[in-house]
């Protein structure tokens, strides 16, 4: 069985039921399985064949689940793209992905027009034109082991890489999800992160559709209490997020009690006195996890039941297997810190069109997350630290060596590096130094400009510090430890 014939199943069996809430429109299952069958109708009307790669660039809209079921329904790949991503980034995911179609959006327009320049022979596909009239086509019979997903993860080498998802790798994904959150279908799932984010895709989308549940989706998080109004007003009872909105919520004063069973927070390590506060206050449980793209992405989960330790991912996520190895591949003791391991059906079939990369990132069966930990006695795994040179802000991945590349590209900047800042907001912030050529100087205002121009906006430093020289070791090596202590001085005039 595939996605779309999981879907379809799911829908048959309860056609009336709320499938999904918006605002103040409701879609039964019968409602968006009719959607989903005119999406790949239109798809399919688009010239787009089985195997066949669809950009899907939408912000958080019911289309967005539509259109996500409907490639698949037609029996091609879907290529979720951030929609805060600007032109340039966007055109080398289209390239490299061969994107056949892009579904996209009136409120993308302005950049869909810098696009349409530069790739004249793209087709297109609005949000706008998705008609529920339209009659649906049969469910594409690709296998479970095909291709169904290509998720563009952020890479140390600069560029994005592509992680290949199968329909098994999603569907084991969810079955896995299913279980540890003992998801049923009189749940309610909030959905209020971005649909592009590989944990949305799966356990806010797949999950409760697959089980016949419910989706809320969050329309804006702008006041906060609106958010929270949708949450009592269509008692949902699973809260995915980020520790900063744990931190919005840990002390505010409700007018009603959340009716939440659990609240699950990811992409970035909760403060122990966010959860402590949060659970005091509001008297629901935070589970924290553990995942990643290649992963579909859920790999560890604290238990509901059970223990539920502080600081800690979890444990294994069932049919999920995670270990610590050294570098040589050696399995290392309960205490001993090294690369976190994943092994199991959700692992991803490999990078797209990379091989080397694939396999730099396999071994043995093994995928190597670069993520460094340890497994406590009692079989808990913690994060201790980041093997690859990334930031988290507001919970999404930002690779300092991306920027590094586009700020090296201004006129006059010799060398550049781009190092993390704590931030209560944001997780993290970026921080900017760069070293100008010999005789030259450089605007650290029109540098920050460039790279807006260039990057989405929470790639883009928040401040840029010329210095004449960058610190370095022995060995030529740019000393980012001296440069992190730079970073967290009070911040200069250029900052924006």
């Amino acid at each position: 069985m595939n996605l779309a014939q999981a879907f379809e199943t799911s829908a048959n069996a309860q056609p009336q039921k709320i499938a999904l809430f918006w605002g103040d429109e409701e879609f039964t299952y019968a409602d968006l399985q009719r959607r989903v069958g005119a999406a790949a109708t239109a798809i399919r009307g688009r010239g787009v064949q089985p195997g066949d790669r669809v950009g899907l660039w939408l912000k958080n809209r019911p289309e967005f689940i539509v259109a996500l079921l409907g490639i698949m329904h037609a029996g091609a790949v879907v290529v979720p793209i951030n929609n805060f991503l600007k032109p340039d980034e966007v055109a080398f995911i289209i390239d490299d992905a061969g994107i056949e179609l892009l579904v996209t959006e009136e409120e993308l327009a302005t950049h869909a027009l810098a696009l349409a320049v530069t790739h004249q022979q793209l087709r297109w596909l609005k949000a706008e034109e998705l008609s529920a009239d339209a009659p649906a086509s049969a469910i594409s019979a690709v296998t479970a082991s095909e291709l169904a997903v290509i998720i563009y993860t952020s890479g140390t080498t600069g560029t994005p890489k592509g992680a290949m998802l199968s329909h098994a790798n999603l569907l084991h994904n969810v079955e896995s999800c299913r279980t540890v959150l003992e998801t049923v279908q009189a749940d309610r799932m909030v959905v209020l992160l971005p649909l592009f984010h590989s944990y949305m895709l799966t356990v806010g989308v797949l999950l409760p559709l697959l089980v016949g549940g419910s989706i809320l989706l969050v329309k804006s998080l702008h006041p906060p209490h609106r958010a929270l109004e949708e949450i009592c007003r269509r008692q949902a009872t699973i809260l995915p997020a980020i520790p900063q909105f744990y931190r919005a919520l840990a002390n505010m004063k409700l007018p009603h009690q959340l009716p939440l069973r659990l609240c699950i927070s990811g992409a970035a390590p909760l403060p122990l006195q966010v959860l402590r506060d949060f659970e005091t206050n509001q008297k629901i449980p935070i589970i924290e996890g553990y995942g990643l793209s290649e992963a579909s992405p859920v790999v560890t989960k604290n238990p509901i039941r059970g223990v539920r330790k502080p600081g800690s991912i979890g444990l294994p996520i069932p049919s999920v297997e995670v270990s610590v190895q050294d570098e040589a591949g050696r399995m290392l003791s309960p205490g001993e810190v090294g690369e976190i391991c994943v092994r199991g059906g959700n692992v991803m079939m490999g990078y797209w069109r990379r091989p080397a990369d694939t396999a730099a990132t396999m071994r043995d069966g093994w995928l190597l997350t670069g993520d460094l930990g340890y497994r406590d006695a009692d079989g808990y795994y913690f994060i201790t630290d980041r093997k690859k040179d990334m930031l988290l802000v507001n919970g999404i991945n930002v690779y300092p060596r991306e920027i590094e590349e586009v700020l090296h590209q201004f006129p006059g900047v010799r060398e550049a590096a781009v190092v993390g800042i704590a931030d209560p907001r944001k997780g993290e912030l970026p921080i900017a130094f760069a070293a100008p050529v010999e005789g030259q100087t450089i605007d650290e205002q029109a540098a920050l400009q460039f790279l807006r121009s260039k990057l989405a906006d929470f790639k883009v430093p928040r401040r840029l510090t010329v210095l004449p020289h960058l610190p370095r070791n022995a060995t030529g090596k740019i000393l980012k430890t001296s440069l992190r202590d730079l970073a967290k001085t009070p911040p200069p005039a250029s900052e924006v």
